[in-house]
């Protein structure tokens, strides 16, 4: 009967039965380890094997961990370089004439934000010496533009593989003229949607079947000799954790933010917001909390409470203008300071193409009705 009490037999029964599910936990938890031990160490192989570097160290360099920092300095600049898509090809027949873009456009962009990101930093926050540490340039993914749809391998005009080639070039001579002007550059990389090698976006080992990825181990293998200045963190993730001054970021490319619903009106805002929350839950459950978040991929420059999202170096293109019917916006990329004190400060929008002119008109500096 249920309410008779226990005896001594069935207490004992009960504590064996907690001992052997205590220890079938142990067991899964150990095989699980494993597993991805298992995983790690292929991982370690394929970098090897195919690329010749060493085993990811996910130990980022000394001076972004914000040991002092001297009171007064600018802080630490910090960038995002992402969504080149580099082979693909904008028509701007389609665009009535305002946006165009292709492998020469693409390298001449680069070119312009590597020039404009040193003048910003240099010349233009204020008349004292600048000094940094060094620079964060975090690499957010659609670096290649790939073929994953019919249209786009019918008129890119860079091969996924060709594509991985030319940007091995252009980001090892931007990393390594930013290093020449900073000193040091730490460089977080994630993937991103368009790199990938399969049909669907995949979860498993996403970085195996990512053209983005193979260009990062490229860079790693050629920078190689300037370890010392110029540090590449490309994890076998989708996200990357560091610090700057005591801040965490978190970078993650954006399409994985387990929400949807952006659109021309609203824009990425909806979707951002909400997966930073779903993010910051997650992330918290398993002890790597942010204070930023850094993404990429939705094509326009938003500067959102704790959200930094990253605008397209490709610039608008025909899937913004006919599918999501997106306002055009300027080519540019994001740039910033982190202070050991205040965090945040200045923030800037690196423009890589002139400004999108409104109908001619005369201009004053500033102007108003009469009444």
């Amino acid at each position: 009967m249920s309410g008779m009490p226990k005896t001594a037999s069935d207490r004992v029964k009960d504590a064996n039965e907690i001992i052997r599910k205590q220890l079938r936990e142990i067991r899964d938890y150990k095989q699980q380890i494993a597993d991805l031990q298992i995983t790690s160490d292929t991982a370690d192989e394929v970098r090897q094997m195919y690329f010749d570097i060493a085993k990811y160290d996910p130990t980022p360099p000394e001076w972004i961990s914000g040991k002092g920092g001297r009171i007064g300095s600018r802080g630490c600049p910090i960038t995002v370089w992402s969504d080149s898509h580099a082979g693909e090809v904008v028509n701007p027949k389609s665009l009535n004439g305002v946006n165009k873009f292709n492998k020469e456009i693409c390298k001449r962009r680069f070119l312009r934000l590597f020039d404009t990101t040193v003048d910003l930093c240099f010349n233009h926050m204020g008349k004292a010496k600048t000094e940094y540490p060094g620079i964060i340039v975090n690499l957010g993914g659609d670096m290649v533009g790939g073929d994953l749809h019919e249209e786009l391998a019918r008129s890119n005009d860079l091969t996924p593989l060709r594509a991985v080639e030319f940007m091995t070039d252009i980001l090892c001579a931007g990393l390594t003229h930013m290093a020449s002007k900073f000193g040091k550059v730490y460089a977080p990389c994630v993937v991103g949607n368009h790199g990938r090698t399969t049909r669907k976006p995949p979860f498993k080992n996403i970085t195996d079947f990512n053209f983005d990825y193979a260009l990062y181990c490229n860079l790693i293998r050629a920078l190689a000799k300037d370890k010392k200045f110029i540090h590449i963190d490309a994890p076998e993730s989708a996200d990357v954790h560091y610090q700057s001054y005591g801040t965490k970021y978190m970078l993650s490319h954006g399409d994985n933010l387990g929400t949807k619903g952006g659109d021309g009106i609203i824009a990425a805002i909806g979707p951002v917001v909400r997966g930073s929350i779903k993010l910051g839950q997650q992330t918290h459950k398993i002890g790597l909390d942010f204070d930023e978040l850094v993404l990429c991929h939705w094509h326009q420059l938003l500067w959102l409470p704790g959200v930094t999202v990253n605008n397209a170096l490709k610039g608008w293109d025909e899937y913004a203008a006919l599918k999501l019917r997106a306002p055009p916006t300027t080519p540019s990329q994001a740039l910033w300071f982190n202070h050991p004190e205040w965090g945040t400060t200045a923030r800037w929008e690196v423009y890589l193409e002139g400004k999108i002119k409104a109908a001619a008109s005369k201009r004053e500096w500033a102007s108003w009705e009469k009444r």
